[in-house]
């Protein structure tokens, strides 16, 4: 019954936006009391529920994506976005720029989170879809399956590392197993399968298209290159902090500090509103006007992330993770795909690829003991099971949807489909190395 409230909820969802065209932040409201009732929390607590799941995804987002717009939106209209493209196509040539931005997305997504690395990225992805006239999701999407591997597979992103810590697994081997899958995820539901995606249309945010300006106009590469990577920058420098054994606690709080995200975007911004605002000739008031532009255009998507968190929470108020896996547990699977199965369909019920991992990780845990499994491919095979087919109660859906502007099922033909071959792809991976290592 769980299983089939979930569904119902799910499939309402879909037919309030899809078919009677109520606003998605709207339709996550009704649809969050309603499983809230049909789930069993009380009545007096849904709204509680609702606001936590609400105020919890909005804490971890708002600024990151407020502050992300307006550093894209600078980036745009400055014409950095423009140069950068320019530079990339010169380098590799414009059939090869899709690689190029495969290759960007991993290297910047291994010590960014996902959220970040999206918010980041989509206007150097934007910037080259103008300038070249190319299909947007065909050159958008294999650099973001290159975030998504990074972000289920490979520590030190929270996911994973969460994993290893529980299965007293060794972070090195982990790394080393998960680049082993993720190179072969990211190339296969990346640019291969994105060649079957060249006719969807799409019409991206226009907060991040610009008028394109004569080559005398444009600043330099450095500083394009230089201003619009810097919270890349900031976050790798902050990330290998700790390997330089400086002891001095006073320090290390200030790197802390530092390397937060909503701080690294606050920097970032404020270092861009002089390199590529008052240093090409605008105006705090140009500028001003242009960040404004830049939040209206993103207000949507908050919202719409803030209903996709209270859906999200309601449902683990409501104690179902728990439920799916006990029942799930009964089954007679190698534990290897026992972990995949549960984390997949919590994924694909709860919409969080972390809460899946983490309950997941709780049922097998004891298994992995008995059998003498291998508990680096258990991180692993759980990570990829996290990241299965992620659709309308997952805000990641949602933001990529609002930023490319596409219908449901066009969202659900491309990202959704792009998720569930990386999952797939890595449970294949990790069975081949369970074939090797034993």
């Amino acid at each position: 019954m769980v299983l089939l409230t979930i569904f119902f909820c799910i499939v309402l969802l879909v037919l309030l936006v899809s078919l009677v065209k109520i606003n998605p932040f709207i339709a996550f409201l009704i649809v969050s009391i309603i499983a809230g009732l049909l789930l069993g929390i009380p009545i007096n607590k849904i709204t509680a529920s609702v606001q936590k799941g609400m105020g919890d995804i909005l804490g971890q987002l708002l600024i990151i994506i407020c502050l992300g717009a307006m550093l894209g939106k600078l980036v745009a209209v400055s014409g950095a976005a423009q140069k950068i493209a320019s530079v990339l196509v010169a380098a590799v040539g414009e059939k090869y720029i899709q690689w190029a931005l495969v290759a960007a997305g991993f290297i910047i997504g291994i010590p960014l989170f996902y959220g970040i690395g999206f918010v980041l990225m989509v206007p150097l992805i934007f910037s080259v879809v103008y300038k070249y006239k190319l299909p947007a999701v065909y050159i958008g999407l294999p650099m973001l399956a290159s975030l998504s591997v990074t972000h289920g597979f490979l520590p030190p992103h929270p996911s994973p590392s969460a994993l290893v810590a529980l299965f007293h697994a060794n972070m090195a081997t982990t790394f080393i197993y998960g680049l082993m899958i993720a190179i072969p995820a990211i190339i296969l539901a990346g640019p291969v399968f994105a060649q079957f995606l060249k006719k969807i249309p799409s019409e991206p945010l226009a907060t991040f298209r610009a008028e394109e300006l004569p080559a005398e106009k444009l600043p330099g590469a450095f500083n394009s290159f230089f201003t619009a990577l810097l919270p890349v920058l900031l976050l790798m420098l902050t990330a290998f902090f700790p390997y330089l054994n400086i002891q001095d606690p006073g320090v290390a709080k200030f790197i802390t500090f530092l390397g937060d995200p909503s701080i690294v975007m606050l920097i970032a911004l404020m270092v861009a509103t002089y390199t590529l605002g008052i240093k090409q000739g605008k105006s705090m008031g140009q500028l001003a006007g242009n960040f404004t532009d830049a939040v209206k255009d993103v207000a949507l998507i908050l919202l719409i992330i803030a209903g996709s968190g209270a859906f999200k929470e309601v449902l683990t108020a409501s104690g179902v993770s728990g439920q799916i896996a006990s029942q799930l547990q009964s089954f007679n699977l190698p534990p290897l795909l026992l972990g995949w199965v549960i984390a997949a369909i919590i994924r694909i019920s709860l919409g969080s690829a972390t809460v899946a991992g983490l309950t997941a990780a709780g049922i097998v845990a004891p298994l992995v003991l008995q059998n003498h499994i291998n508990p680096n491919l258990m991180v692993l095979s759980i990570g990829a099971g996290s990241l299965a087919f992620s659709h309308v109660n997952d805000s990641g859906f949602w933001l990529y949807k609002e930023y490319f502007n596409l219908s449901i099922k066009d969202t659900i033909k491309s990202w959704s489909l792009m998720e569930t071959l990386v999952s797939v792809i890595g449970l294949v991976g990790v069975t081949v190395i369970n074939l090797f290592i034993k």
